[in-house]
């Protein structure tokens, strides 16, 4: 079956009413019923509690903090290196974004001004940069981190559709990134700008930030900002800066010259956060914020 033809139902699908029934029911407090469901979910897709920092299903009161569970301490030691890995899951795609525009999978492209909302001069910036696409699947650790030190200077939410964005929705969906609902994070390090996306999915409930909590819901149908220029919001690489509420996909946009990627790095392989992500390239300007 092509990839195509594999999507199709998703076309058909209420996803947006399948996503806030889900989202409904994993942040109830359900007792048996939530405990049961946890314990399916781990067995389904093997998930390694024994890192997590509360091992006891029984413990979570609720789907929703089972799924955002914290790391038992030291579970994912930083490496050293300029850039580092800030979620658990699989690397769809990496790499040089050719002019603005953003390898998806064979036959697909997007574009960067498609991918931030729309935003012509922040895209602008990153013409030619580096980009790295992270899939967390449902087996994964769920909060994400920071992948250098970032001052916070701006957050988008941009509406848009719920298709999944597992492997198979990637090369069958054009577009799926800048298509789907997402939270743009624009942030400026000490080596010049980079943006973090938050792209949601079918059954992700919500997406959260540490500044700001809980983004969407409330899903009002059009672009939402928030700037934070003048407020002192700076994360230091590792820090967590967000979760979501079920699985989803990271993006990350760095202008050119700024990052040079790890050479262990492949399309397909699976990464952890805290992993070296790459190095300082050699254009970039390390004091270019402080």
């Amino acid at each position: 079956m092509s990839d195509r033809l594999a999507v199709l139902p998703q076309y058909l699908l209420p996803k947006r009413a399948l996503t806030q029934l889900a989202g409904a029911l994993a942040r109830r407090p359900l007792g048996g019923f939530t405990q049961s469901s946890i314990r399916r979910f781990v067995a389904r897709y093997g998930v390694d509690m024994s890192e997590a920092a509360e091992p006891d299903i029984a413990c979570y009161a609720t789907f929703n903090d089972f799924f955002t569970r914290a790391l038992k301490e030291g579970a994912r030691p930083l490496a050293d290196a300029d850039f580092i890995c800030p979620v658990d899951g699989a690397i769809s795609q990496f790499g040089r974004i050719e002019g603005d525009q953003i390898f998806q999978a064979k036959g697909h492209r997007y574009s960067t001004q498609a991918l931030v909302g729309g935003d012509a001069e922040l895209a602008a910036k990153f013409e030619d940069g580096e980009f790295a696409t992270l899939y967390l699947s449902p087996r994964d650790y769920h909060r994400i981190h920071m992948p250098c030190y970032g001052r916070l200077q701006r957050m988008i939410h941009v509406p848009g559709e719920l298709f999944s964005v597992n492997p198979t929705t990637a090369r069958g969906v054009p577009g799926l990134f800048a298509r789907n609902e997402r939270v743009v994070c624009v942030f400026e390090g000490r080596f010049g700008p980079f943006v973090l996306v938050l792209v949601g999915a079918t059954i992700v409930g919500s997406m959260a930030t540490v500044w700001h909590g809980q983004v969407n819901p409330p899903r009002p149908g059009q672009v939402r900002e928030w700037r934070y220029g003048d407020l002192p919001i700076a994360l230091q690489a590792g820090e967590e800066m967000g979760r979501f509420l079920l699985g989803s996909t990271v993006v990350l946009l760095f202008p050119q010259g700024q990052l040079s990627f790890d050479p262990r790095w492949a399309a397909g392989g699976a990464v952890r956060m805290g992993q070296s992500m790459g190095a300082l390239g050699a254009r970039a300007n390390p004091s270019a914020a402080r």
